[in-house]
């Protein structure tokens, strides 16, 4: 092939590709694509045209989509914590409907699990272990009421709780594959849980004791279960309501936001676990001791997963319409 033909057939695509050089942000497999069809063209014009302008002009082309390519791996050393400090709190911001109506569900099922035992004294047997009942019954008795989390074992503890919490965290999130009525259900169920186990001390005259305890882990526990079934039901409305997308796309771009954020919250359950483990079997600690913790963890749950991505979204914006 003639050079005026071989620059002929391929002016347009270097031109597309030498303007694409000018963007600050251009996606990998972009960078990719472009690095792999300059490569070939400039290995065909340095054999067949060694000593032309071509040949320089895609040397020079290629040097800097190189350059581009070599920025985009120090960007990316970065991305650990740009998952945390912008991915994540992003994608809260995006669903943050989904975030409201999951924690709406859990509160109604509090409240209906609450009406359940007041309604009737034996529900408490049909919602919970009734072995965890018995149990507890005696250690009220006893006078210490808390004493189931002074399991002698910290360690097998620790690991116990912090695997069931993230497996019913993942499972809160792949039910919303059943068109978000999976999610709803976990929700309920554990909603339900909460309000007939809260309402069982309150009846006992122990709501304060109890509460105090068992919301020092709790706060971090059940907050992190509510954003898990938001996860799910991101999930589910994507079918539901996939907007101007297609389903299949819709479901798509939802699993890895959704997804996402079920990673974002394997930390809060490991911290979680860790205070149920070793320091709320510290019953007998002062009261403000209790309340510090449970006023941290509930900063960092309403700043991290409500307020940050505000401003994160505010930010973003802000600047996009600076540019």
């Amino acid at each position: 092939m003639r050079e005026a033909a071989f620059v002929k057939q391929n002016r347009d695509k270097w031109q597309q590709i030498d303007s694409q050089t000018q963007g600050n942000n251009i996606p990998a497999e972009t960078l990719a694509d472009n690095f792999i069809e300059l490569t070939d063209d400039l290995s065909y014009a340095r054999t067949f045209y060694p000593r032309s302008q071509t040949v320089r002009y895609l040397n020079q082309l290629t040097g800097r989509y190189f350059i581009n390519i070599y920025k985009y791996r120090k960007r990316d050393k970065g991305r650990f914590w740009r998952f945390w400090k912008e991915e994540l709190p992003g994608i809260m911001y995006e669903y943050r409907r989904d975030m409201l109506c999951a924690l709406l569900f859990f509160l109604a099922s509090i409240l209906l699990g609450i009406f359940s035992l007041q309604q009737e004294s034996d529900f408490a047997n049909l919602v919970l272990d009734p072995y965890y009942v018995n149990m507890t019954l005696e250690n009220i008795e006893s006078g210490d009421p808390m004493a189931v989390y002074k399991d002698p074992h910290k360690e097998f503890m620790f690991f116990g709780i912090a695997t069931n919490n993230i497996k019913v965290a993942f499972f809160a999130f792949i039910a919303g594959i059943f068109f978000s009525v999976g999610t709803v259900y976990i929700l309920f169920a554990n909603g339900v849980m909460l309000g007939v186990f809260q309402y069982f001390f309150y009846t006992k005259g122990l709501l304060a004791t109890s509460a105090v305890t068992i919301w020092m882990h709790g706060t971090l526990e059940i907050s992190a279960i509510v954003i898990a079934g938001g996860a799910g039901l991101i999930l589910g409305n994507s079918l539901l309501f996939p907007g101007s997308y297609k389903r299949s796309t819709a479901l798509l771009k939802a699993t890895k936001a959704a997804l996402k954020v079920i990673v974002g919250l394997v930390p809060v359950f490991i911290v979680a676990a860790f205070i149920e483990s070793y320091l709320t079997r510290l019953t007998e600690s002062p009261l403000y001791f209790k309340l510090i913790i449970i006023g941290l963890s509930a900063l960092f749950i309403i700043w991290y997963f409500i307020y940050y991505p505000y401003l994160v979204n505010k930010r973003k914006n802000g600047t996009i319409a600076k540019n």
